[in-house]
């Protein structure tokens, strides 16, 4: 591996906007993200999963796969 071309590796502290702070490797020192799996909806289970069933029905129901 050729020496100095390759950039500096951190353990990075992320800060998330709900407060969540986890550490993780990176070249940024410190990283500050909007959402994370803790305030996530998917990982949450706060996501609209009727709106997504709905579709699901609607798309059956469009194409004869109902029955």
């Amino acid at each position: 591996m050729r020496e100095g071309i390759h950039p500096d590796y951190y353990q990075a502290k992320v800060t998330c906007n709900c407060g969540n702070e986890f550490v993780t490797g990176s070249t940024n020192k410190e990283i500050h993200v909007e959402i994370c799996s803790k305030c996530h909806p998917f990982y949450t289970g706060q996501q609209k999963a009727t709106k997504a069933r709905g579709r699901v029905d609607q798309f059956n129901k469009r194409y004869g796969m109902d029955k």
